[in-house]
């Protein structure tokens, strides 16, 4: 089914090809400056640090329902293991197998594409099965250290969480931002809270998924707006799930990712950094996200800090 033309229109008003240069990889994490990082580190009172990770185990956020992203498989290939004789220092190795946006991620430029294209106007036939991705793939984001923003928007709704299938929209966003009084600024990273992660912390892989609160097609021009470098949200599929528009599917992957050539992360655990917040009676602190420099991969998991 072709893309309606409500979803080129908004592609037009947040497009940043050519921004930064026809052979920008990296898209709008050009927008963390040296100047942004200074910034993002006098955000730091207490020195609290809040783990935004979920674990990675064999039963973890993955039902299923998307092929092949399987949760991680872990398994020990050599334990206490004298490897040079008798007597000697033992040691233990493990490996794993599983999907890099298996667990808490973030998703790479090259991770979705549209009409044959992906992020720069670039072919979505660079991606390949044995070259993967030649532009664009996670190994070339440049350190994901900035400051963070949490737009904690069932809060600010006086609600746990948002209910199955709320779009957030950007009056949504625009609220959590009055609610937390900080104003987002060139080269954050936001954080859009839903409380849609209590659904799988409390062992409902399925409800977790389906139906989902999730961001509407209509925030990336808000993001775009405030120039906002990254955004992640506590949810399977990101944006709401079943579709705001009847079989347009994960229309803001596409905005964010190729259009924009903003990465976008899920499954963040935003519960005690919630919880955290509304204590300290701030929303804004320093940032640690650094994605995994898997060369050619189109996502990778990650352990983001929030310090606040």
């Amino acid at each position: 089914m072709t893309l309606p033309p409500e979803f080129h229109e908004i592609a037009k008003r947040v497009n940043n090809w050519g921004r930064w240069g026809a052979d920008d990889e990296t898209g709008t994490l050009n927008l963390i400056t040296g100047e942004v990082v200074r910034a993002a580190a006098a955000e730091v009172r207490t020195g609290r640090r809040i783990p935004l990770a979920l674990p990675l185990k064999e039963d973890g956020v993955q039902s299923g329902m998307i092929p092949g992203r399987t949760n991680p498989l872990h398994t020990m290939v050599q334990i206490n293991q004298e490897l040079f004789g008798p007597g000697t220092v033992a040691c233990s190795d493990d490996s794993v197998t599983m999907g890099l946006q298996s667990a808490t991620h973030w998703d790479a430029l090259t991770h979705v594409s549209h009409s044959g294209r992906i992020y720069n106007g670039r072919p979505a036939s660079t991606i390949t099965a044995h070259g993967r991705a030649e532009f664009s793939g996670i190994d070339k984001a440049t350190p994901i250290v900035s400051r963070g923003v949490l737009l904690d928007v069932a809060r600010a709704k006086g609600l746990d969480r948002l209910p199955g299938g709320h779009a957030v929209t950007p009056g949504d966003l625009a609220e959590a931002e009055e609610f937390a009084g900080v104003t987002v600024r060139a080269g954050d990273v936001v954080l859009v809270r839903t409380g849609q992660v209590q659904v799988y912390l409390a062992g409902d892989k399925h409800g977790y998924g389906y139906p989902s609160p999730g961001l509407s097609v209509h925030t990336p021009e808000w993001f775009h707006a405030r120039d906002v470098a990254a955004v992640a949200n506590d949810t399977l599929t990101f944006e709401v799930f079943p579709p705001e528009i009847e079989n347009l599917w994960l229309p803001v992957h596409a905005l964010h990712l190729v259009e924009m050539g903003m990465h976008q992360g899920q499954n963040w655990n935003l519960e005690e950094l919630s919880t955290a917040c509304a204590e300290a009676g701030r929303h804004a602190f320093l940032l640690s996200a650094m994605p995994e420099p898997f060369v050619g991969g189109t996502g990778t998991p990650v352990a983001p800090v929030a310090v606040l």
